[in-house]
Formats: structure tokens, C-alpha cells, sequence
């Protein structure tokens, strides 16, 4: 799997937007947003791809990248996804006869049996639905949405422990590299 990080322009500000591609041309996107917060506080055990059923001004509002994944979660009501708590800021120049509401609750779209298997997951395993990143595939913006399970306070600080060791093995070798 190849993957290329890079900056581009869009409209009239600067935001970083990360590129993905995959090796066998499967899989060809853009990030938008990503949800750190989710790896931090769960083990992602599945991902999954959804749709989300979205107003005019709120896709331009996330082209424009005005959307944050923070605080959102996914709920199962009546055998249909729905994403909750995900804040899309308005544009300036939305339109003045919609209302705009930036934390409404979106519909997600995916095939039946997905869903009616992330059901079973998450009310016998107990999983939960975290959104993980907003891109773009194929010109349709898409969330990634992870089967999760909850970390403990102890698993956190061991996965700190972990980065910062690897970080320090990375400072060590790059020194010992650069002294030859």
C-alpha cells in the first residue's frame, strides 16, 4: 500500500487536505476530516464505508472543509444508521431562506446486510460505531465509520508509552545514521 501526504489549495483559504492511494487502484481518496480523538480513546477493530444523506449548503460547507468529527457517534434506531453529534459549520454565503442547523442528525447509507451486521456486533459484542474520517471518493463525500471497542485508562497510557519508544528509536537511528 502507497500512501502520498500533500498540501493543496482550495477556494480562497489553505487547508491540508491528505491524498490516499492505494496500491492496486482499488481505493483512490481524499481526506477532509479525520477523527483523531477516536484513535486515541478506542481499539478500531473493522472499518466500514457509508454514505450520508447531506443539504446543498452542507457539502459546500465541507468542501470548504468546515466539518469536525470530534464529539460525533453513530447510532442504530429502527435498523438504519444515523450520525449524531457531527458539526458542520455553515459558510458566510448559505443561502438566507434555509436554516441551518450544524449539528443536526445525518442519515448513513450502506448496503442491508452491513448494517444488520453491525446490529449484531454492536448489541451482543458491545462495540460501538465511531465515525473515523470525511472524504471524498469518486466526487461523493463518504464517512468512514470504525467497529469499536473502548480503551481503559491504562491501555491509553500504554499506547503514549509506545509512540514516544518509537519515536525515541526513530531519533536514535536517524543520529546514528547521520554520525558515520
Amino acid at each position: 500500500m502507497y500512501v502520498w501526504t500533500g498540501d493543496i489549495f482550495a477556494s480562497s483559504e489553505v487547508f491540508l487536505l491528505r491524498f490516499s492511494f492505494l496500491h492496486q487502484g482499488k481505493t483512490i481518496f481524499m481526506t477532509i476530516v479525520d477523527n483523531r480523538k477516536a484513535f486515541h480513546d478506542y481499539f478500531i477493530e473493522e472499518r466500514f464505508e457509508a454514505g450520508l444523506i447531506l443539504t446543498g449548503w452542507e457539502v459546500k460547507a465541507i468542501r470548504d472543509g468546515r466539518a469536525q468529527l470530534k464529539e460525533a457517534y453513530v447510532v442504530v434506531k429502527g435498523g438504519e444508521l444515523w450520525l449524531i453529534g457531527a458539526h458542520i459549520t455553515p459558510l458566510m454565503t448559505a443561502s438566507t431562506h434555509v436554516r441551518c442547523d450544524p449539528t443536526r442528525t445525518r442519515k448513513l447509507l450502506m448496503h442491508t446486510k452491513e448494517i444488520r451486521r453491525l446490529i449484531g456486533s454492536v448489541e451482543r459484542a458491545g462495540y460501538t460505531l465511531i465515525p473515523l474520517n470525511l472524504h471524498y471518493q469518486r466526487g461523493r463525500i463518504k464517512l468512514e465509520i470504525g467497529l469499536a471497542k473502548g480503551k481503559k485508562q491504562h491501555d491509553k497510557r500504554q499506547t503514549i508509552k509506545e509512540r514516544e519508544w518509537n519515536r525515541e528509536k526513530q531519533r536514535i537511528l536517524r543520529d546514528r545514521g547521520g554520525a558515520r
